[in-house]
């Protein structure tokens, strides 16, 4: 029986097309840990059949059923990867890898559209100012705020993330980097999702992230003036401010 290194949270509201896709391509010592958010299709079925662990979130949101994942691995290291078959599991030992081997603290997926399709140019255009915004904020050479990502357990949860919706991502890579984490992109591939979007297939989904990550930013802004400001910075003031960065998401 092969033993499990890394857990893949699978946040899932009605992705029953596509997690037949999804599951069959985890690599070994992987175990996907897929959490329904709410979905009428059967998606939790599926992919119990098909040998994930299923969570169950009644609180909607992706943050809330990415946490909820977070929360009910066992592995030294987990991974996040969307449900809906625009990554490809074969590539999660691309952002797993440097974690562990101790390279990298968190690695993020650049997606590189394999298709001109996959990717609809105004949520690449929204993805290359946010990354400028961080790039500004951080000082982190991040071109993309990609779904596929990794990092050590317990220091996920060392960060101790607030946001249950769509402004989940952004908060764990700025509390990464408010805490000085080692962070670094690696290319991943993307193709067009099967279903519709929740986020840039509707106007409500985009809005609600553009609310929420926005939040983060301006706080993120805001402490990272106030460290310019000061004249010495030490390892309790950088936890410090990861915290302050993450207590943002109590408002989301």
């Amino acid at each position: 029986m092969t033993s499990i290194r890394v857990d893949v949270v699978l946040p899932c509201l009605n992705e029953a097309q596509a997690l037949p896709w999804i599951l069959q391509r985890m690599p070994a010592g992987y175990r996907a840990i897929v959490v329904d958010n709410g979905s009428t299709d059967g998606s939790a079925d599926i992919a119990r059949a098909l040998g994930a662990e299923v969570v169950h979130e009644t609180r909607r949101g992706f943050g809330a059923a990415a946490h909820a994942g977070l929360l009910a691995a066992t592995a030294p290291i987990v991974a996040f990867c969307d449900a809906d078959a625009s990554m490809d599991p074969r590539d999660l030992p691309l952002v797993v890898d440097p974690v562990a081997q101790d390279d990298a603290d968190l690695v993020l997926g650049r997606r590189r559209p394999t298709t001109r399709n996959a990717w609809p140019p105004h949520a690449r255009l929204a993805n290359t100012y946010l990354s400028w915004r961080l790039r500004r904020i951080t000082g982190v050479n991040i071109h993309d705020l990609g779904p596929m990502r990794a990092a050590r357990r317990d220091h996920l949860l060392a960060l101790d993330l607030r946001d249950r919706r769509s402004g989940y991502p952004l908060e764990m890579f700025l509390g990464a980097a408010a805490a000085d984490w080692r962070i670094r992109e690696v290319d991943t591939g993307y193709a067009p999702r099967v279903g519709r979007s929740k986020v840039t297939g509707t106007v409500r989904g985009t809005l609600t992230a553009i609310h929420d990550m926005s939040a983060l930013l301006r706080a993120s802004s805001a402490v990272r003036n106030e460290i310019d400001d000061s004249p010495r910075r030490n390892d309790s003031a950088a936890s410090g401010n990861a915290a302050r960065v993450s207590r943002i998401g109590d408002r989301s």
